[in-house]
């Protein structure tokens, strides 16, 4: 039908340029942020989902550095204990040494002097390692002394903790340290008018060597007890190096799945956004026609 007040044809023509207009600005906007969902009305529940994804992924990226962040401090206390073995070995054998007879009195207070000082680097080493400012071998106040453990956070949800305790094996250590060496007071400190173990300077000989014989046993129980504690320090380390490795896992595959949901398939859209722009000048060369059929009616009233 020809008629001056509506154009039919030019209205059609108007709603599919609109349209053309709409979808070609979305595939621009996709093709420049590189999302497919740049808003909610994008795909609502792509959103939420891939929302709830990224949540976790952040979470256990975070976990992930706590792990290494824990596994350091593990190595650094254990590396202390491996030194303080080192330290009880040398001990051991200076023991050995002045318990036979062939040893002075004299042979016996040299041995005496070196046992000394390194029960002096024994009490500095438990008391004074520390990670990050945090002492972690001491008594009274280190880090794996706490009577309810070292709560690790290893997950990106608050359930997800792991527990190492290492006070018992600890306690030990220096309840077996002191017993050997009664400089020792047990705090990671050297305390003042303790007896020796070695010998005495005031006894015979064979006093001497008496003493460094009982010592040898308490020495060995000390090493023992240095060993159980590293063994527990390293099985939690490798727990948390496995914790590390799984983290890893679960979140390449999140951020593929997020990735899945969020990325454009730049192939596609950009198929989409060139036949979107054909779309856009076939529409305006269409209503260009359309406007013409008003002059179509004016000849009909000549």
């Amino acid at each position: 039908m020809l008629s001056l007040h509506t154009n039919a044809a030019a209205l059609s023509a108007q709603n599919s340029i609109t349209r053309t207009q709409t979808s070609l600005s979305t595939s621009m906007t996709r093709l420049s942020t590189g999302y497919r969902i740049n808003s909610a009305m994008d795909d609502a529940a792509g959103l939420q989902i891939a929302t709830r994804l990224k949540s976790q992924t952040s979470g256990m990226a975070v976990a992930m550095r706590n792990t290494q962040n824990s596994i350091s401090m593990l190595q650094t206390a254990e590396g202390a204990l491996d030194e303080v073995g080192n330290i009880l070995t040398r001990m051991k054998d200076l023991a050995t040494q002045a318990a036979d007879g062939s040893s002075s009195g004299d042979d016996q207070i040299s041995m005496q002097a070196e046992f000394d000082s390194l029960n002096d680097e024994l009490a500095n080493i438990m008391g004074n390692t520390k990670f990050g400012g945090t002492t972690l071998l001491a008594k009274t106040a280190g880090k794996l002394e706490a009577a309810t453990g070292i709560q690790f956070q290893i997950g990106a949800d608050g359930a997800e903790t792991m527990t190492g305790a290492f006070k018992t094996e600890l306690d030990k250590v220096h309840a077996d340290i002191k017993l050997a060496s009664t400089k020792y007071d047990g705090d990671g400190a050297v305390g003042g008018g303790g007896g020796k173990e070695i010998s005495d300077t005031s006894a015979t000989p064979d006093t001497g060597a008496t003493n460094a014989n009982g010592t040898i046993t308490k020495l060995a129980t000390a090493i023992d007890s240095v060993s159980a504690l590293r063994s527990k320090i390293g099985a939690v380390s490798n727990r948390l190096d496995h914790v590390y490795n799984n983290l890893a896992n679960v979140s390449t595959n999140t951020k593929n799945a997020t990735g899945r949901i969020m990325d454009v398939d730049f192939a596609t859209e950009s198929s989409n956004m060139t036949s979107n722009q054909m779309l856009l000048q076939a529409g305006t060369a269409m209503l260009k026609q359309t406007n013409s059929m008003s002059s179509m009616v004016m000849s009909l009233l000549q």
